[in-house]
C-alpha cells in the first residue's frame, strides 16, 4: 500500500512484515554492539537531545557543541561505523528511486518521552537523493511541513514496519516527531521506538 501524503512524501504502511522487523531489530543489536548508542548534544549550548542514537554505513551523523556533521568514525570510540545491514540496502534500492547507494543510516532510539522538534535534513551535499525512513517499535506521531519553518504542517502515524520517503519538492521540508505512543508495539522488549533514516551525503 502506498499513500502519497504530499508532493514528494510517500508513506508505505507495513512495508516490513513482522519477520522482517524482527530480523532488522536483531541486526541493529549487532550494530549497537559495534557502535554504542550515544546521546547527541545541541550545537553551542550542549543541551542533550531526548533521543539516543548511533549510525551505520561509511558515514555517521553526529551533533555536539561544535555543530552538526557527518564523520566516518564513532565520536566516543573513534572506530569506523559498522556496515549497513543488507535489509537497509535493499530498502534503499526498492524505495529511493536513486542510482547511487546510501552513505549513512542514522539509528534513533526514542523512549516514550522522547521527541524530535521540527528540523530540516540539510547537512548533505546531495539534495537530489531522498531520505528513506523505516520505523520499528511503538507508533509515533510524525509531522511534516514545508521548506519554510512557518509553513503549514500535516501529521501521520508511523507504525512498526512502516516506511516513509521524502524527496523532490519535500527534500528540505521541516519534519519532526511530536510523540511516541507507548505500548502500541510488542516488537522491542524494552518498548520505545527505533527510527532509521537512510541518506546520501556526498554528491555523486
Amino acid at each position: 500500500m502506498r499513500i502519497d501524503v504530499a508532493p514528494g512524501v510517500v508513506h508505505l504502511p507495513g512495508y516490513l512484515d513482522r519477520a522482517a522487523q524482527e530480523a532488522l531489530a536483531a541486526d541493529l543489536r549487532v550494530v549497537a554492539r559495534a557502535a554504542p548508542v550515544f546521546t547527541p548534544r545541541m550545537p553551542r549550548t550542549g543541551k542533550p537531545f531526548s533521543v539516543r542514537m548511533t549510525n551505520c554505513g561509511p558515514l555517521g551523523w553526529v551533533s555536539d557543541e561544535s555543530g552538526y556533521r557527518y564523520q566516518p568514525t564513532h565520536p566516543a570510540t573513534g572506530e569506523p561505523w559498522p556496515p549497513m545491514p543488507s535489509a537497509l540496502l535493499r530498502a534503499w534500492a526498492e524505495l529511493a528511486g536513486y542510482p547511487h547507494g546510501p552513505e549513512a543510516c542514522l539509528v534513533n532510539f526514542y523512549a516514550a518521552s522522547a521527541r524530535m522538534g521540527l528540523h530540516q535534513d540539510k547537512d548533505e551535499a546531495d539534495f537530489a537523493a531522498p531520505v528513506v525512513s523505516l520505523s520499528l517499535g511503538d507508533t509515533a506521531l510524525f509531522r511534516i511541513g514545508a521548506a519554510e519553518r512557518r509553513g503549514p504542517t500535516r501529521s501521520l502515524k508511523l507504525a512498526s514496519g512502516d516506511a516513509l520517503v521524502f524527496g523532490g519538492p519535500a527534500r528540505l521540508a521541516f519534519h519532526g516527531i511530536d510523540r511516541v505512543m507507548a505500548g502500541t508495539s510488542t516488537l522491542l522488549p524494552q518498548g520505545g521506538r527505533i527510527n532509521l533514516t537512510l541518506r546520501r551525503v556526498s554528491a555523486p
